[in-house]
């Protein structure tokens, strides 16, 4: 079995783990982004993963970390396996992510286990498909407002985008009632900080409450043309919904920066970018892993960026190659994970990234970073000089 050294334990936990906490996993933090950025902390990140594997072989390495049993993975092939062999015999629902979105969604699909999981992960599937709501007309509809804005300012910023995403995300998900209704998702972003530290910050059950009912108050209306019109129990499912279409706005953004357009160029912003660095899997017996054993109720850690990026598989790791959509692909680039516990919504997140990509297009052109692209990209200081193009005028 590969145990790494206490030294080797350090500095994955000083480069790797404890920076990507910083950030923050469930919401970023602006401050930590933007000196992530300046020190470009996934370069080094990746750098330690590349030396960890070289160091103990292809074998999950098991840090030294007094009370868990937390095992990282350098090779391909166990990304694959742990993606695929989930939720029995890698669970889905482990201590930390539990610990974390019970502060604003204790009943959603993610942390769920068992045959409840197999109902709410079926309620998920059957909401979140493209053609339950009319996204390219919402789109259109914000985005012609947002280009008309940066016609006149000569510049897209990551406030104007943003502001813009949430009045789409509110409609796609609870119908044109919810379009101004900035107090929902500014409730849900203070939840959201609060999940930043799982155990460590007390439940806010009042706020968590007064959330809850103002969703649910949209999810009454049933509003047809939004993922709410839905039949099933969704009040439980739509927190999950909102928060991670914030992701999917910080990967159009980022696509935004590289010059993208279409589904590729939001698979390659995520790839580029993974706004889920850390995937993790707990395991719910002991399992064999090249030819050693590891023991039940193992944290398993997939550092995505390292598998996004690594120079040493990947000949395109630092450059947009849209092209490595259209061919099999590398087992570890898991945008979207992977397995039985791949994103539900992948297709509708493409849907509205790309439609807003090629809507903002239509009119607008973007410089785009040159290669070799950044390890780390941080959306909030994103500022595009842009040159109008096609026959709209602000």
């Amino acid at each position: 079995m590969a145990i790494s050294s206490r030294l080797d334990t350090a500095r994955v936990l000083a480069t790797v783990l404890l920076p990507t906490l910083a950030k923050g996993v469930i919401v970023r933090r602006p401050g930590v982004m933007a000196a992530a950025g300046k020190v470009q902390s996934d370069q080094r990140a990746v750098e330690t993963m590349r030396k960890l594997r070289d160091r103990y072989g292809p074998e999950p390495v098991r840090l030294r970390v007094t009370g868990r049993s937390i095992a990282v993975l350098v090779d391909p092939t166990d990304v694959h396996r742990l993606l695929d062999e989930s939720p029995e015999p890698f669970a889905l629902a482990t201590k930390e992510k539990k610990a974390a979105l019970r502060h604003f969604q204790p009943h959603g699909v993610l942390i769920s286990e068992g045959a409840e999981r197999e109902r709410l992960r079926e309620v998920n599937e059957r909401a979140l498909r493209p053609e339950n709501v009319p996204v390219e007309a919402i789109v259109r509809d914000e985005a012609d407002l947002l280009t008309r804005h940066v016609m006149s300012t000569g510049e897209l910023t990551w406030d104007a985008f943003s502001q813009t995403w949430w009045r789409i995300v509110r409609r796609i998900v609870l119908g044109d009632g919810a379009r101004g209704d900035d107090q929902l998702t500014d409730d849900l972003f203070a939840l959201r900080q609060n999940a930043n530290w799982a155990f460590l910050h007390p439940k806010r059950r009042g706020l968590r409450e007064r959330f809850q009912r103002r969703l649910d108050d949209h999810l009454a209306r049933a509003e047809k043309g939004s993922l709410a019109a839905q039949p099933g129990d969704l009040s439980g499912q739509a927190p999950h919904w909102l928060f991670a279409f914030d992701a999917a706005g910080i990967v159009t953004m980022r696509a935004l920066a590289i010059g993208a357009r279409g589904t590729h160029g939001i698979l390659e912003s995520a790839r580029l970018w993974p706004t889920t660095p850390v995937i993790l899997r707990e395991s719910t017996i002991a399992t064999r892993w090249h030819g050693t054993w590891l023991p039940e109720d193992t944290l398993f850690v997939a550092f995505t960026p390292f598998f996004h990026r690594d120079p040493d598989r990947l000949p395109y790791a630092d450059r947009y190659a849209p092209e490595i959509w259209d061919r099999p692909l590398d087992p570890a680039i898991v945008p979207f994970s992977g397995g039985p516990g791949v994103c539900p919504g992948r297709d509708l997140v493409l849907a509205t990234g790309s439609a807003m990509l090629d809507t903002l297009g239509e009119h607008l052109s973007f410089p785009a970073l040159p290669a070799p692209l950044p390890a780390t990209l941080n959306h909030f200081a994103i500022r595009l000089r842009t040159t109008p193009t096609g026959t709209r005028v602000a």
